[in-house]
């Protein structure tokens, strides 16, 4: 999994790991006084228990983070690679902002369009990163169903808190 092409590279690897988790650690600290209001709004008979979010989150911004390592070491200099991971970044920011969106401002219909935006990039990096590497297209899987749950249960708490 950390080797590619017979190389790796355990700084590499720790960096790549540590910006995604600090995207989410960040989101969360600008938006953690929002969380008792979001307790207080009417939520879907599906919504997960509170403490699942952040175990999933550190779970795929860790194999988002080994995703994009395969991808570096292929050799960031390549344009390939390069347009993968410039990809990459865009989804990481639309990530960091459906936060801020979503609990911080409480728009919760931007936060649904931002995040169908956010879902699109995450497919365009998925489809990127399986051309180069395979498996890194494959630890993208997780995070694309994630996030398609996460849509569909922003449009229901949108729809319920009107």
């Amino acid at each position: 999994m950390f080797k590619v092409k017979g190389k790796k590279n355990l700084l590499a690897l720790i960096v790549c790991i540590f910006i995604p988790e600090l995207t989410g650690i960040l989101s969360g600290f600008l938006t953690r006084d929002s969380y008792g209001k979001y307790q207080n709004l009417i939520q879907p008979d599906f919504v997960p228990p509170s403490w699942i979010f952040p175990i999933a989150w550190i779970i795929l911004y860790l194999l988002m983070g080994i995703a994009s390592y395969r991808i570096w070491m292929l050799g960031a200099e390549k344009r390939q690679v390069k347009n993968a991971l410039f990809y990459y970044g865009l989804q990481l920011l639309f990530n960091f902002f459906w936060s801020i969106l979503f609990f911080g401002v409480g728009l919760r219909g931007l936060a649904l369009i931002e995040l169908l935006v956010l879902l699109m990039l995450i497919i365009i990096t998925f489809v990127k990163f399986y051309k180069l590497d395979k498996t890194a297209g494959y630890l993208m899987i997780p995070y694309i169903l994630w996030v398609a749950f996460a849509a569909i249960l922003n449009f229901s708490i949108w729809q319920l808190n009107k």
